[in-house]
C-alpha cells in the first residue's frame, strides 16, 4: 500500500526520485497517467491492467466512456524506475499537471499521485475543513 506524502523536485531531465518506502512495490516498470484535479497517477503495470478490465466491461456506446478512455490511455506512459529510484515524468505529463521544479508525490492506497507543490498546497487548504463532511458522504 502507497502511504505517505513527500516533498521532491524534478531534476533537469524531468525524473523525480520515488521514496525508498514506495520502490519495492513500484519496482520496475510503472505507468504514468493523467489523473483528476490536474494531478497525475503513478501506477504499477498490474494496477493499469486492473483497471483496463474494468473499463473494458463498461459500454463502449456511452460518450463519457469513450471521452475518458481517450484521456486516461492516451496520455499513459510506460516509464522505468531506475537503481537509483528515480522515474520520468513526460513532459506533457508534466505540463497537463503544471509542474514546477517543487512537487509532492501522494500515496493515495493503490496509486502515487504527483502534484505541483503550489497546486497541493492550494488544494490541500481549500478540502482540509471538509474532511468530515466528505466523511459522512461516502459512508467511511
Amino acid at each position: 500500500m502507497l502511504l505517505g506524502t513527500f516533498f521532491h523536485s524534478l531534476d533537469a531531465k524531468g525524473r523525480v526520485f520515488l521514496p525508498a518506502k514506495w520502490r519495492q512495490e513500484l519496482s520496475d516498470e510503472v505507468i504514468v497517467t493523467r489523473g483528476q484535479e490536474k494531478c497525475l497517477f503513478v501506477i504499477t503495470s498490474g494496477r493499469f491492467g486492473e483497471i483496463a478490465e474494468q473499463m473494458a466491461g463498461m459500454s463502449e456506446t456511452k460518450k463519457d466512456m469513450r471521452e475518458y478512455g481517450r484521456m486516461f490511455y492516451g496520455a499513459a506512459s510506460e516509464e522505468q524506475v531506475d537503481r537509483q529510484g528515480r522515474m520520468n515524468v513526460p513532459a506533457p505529463l508534466r505540463e497537463y499537471a503544471g509542474l514546477s521544479k517543487e512537487v509532492v508525490l501522494v500515496g493515495a492506497g493503490k496509486r502515487v499521485e504527483i502534484w505541483d507543490r503550489g497546486a497541493w498546497q492550494q488544494h490541500l487548504s481549500q478540502i482540509e475543513g471538509q474532511y468530515e463532511e466528505i466523511t459522512e458522504r461516502l459512508e467511511v
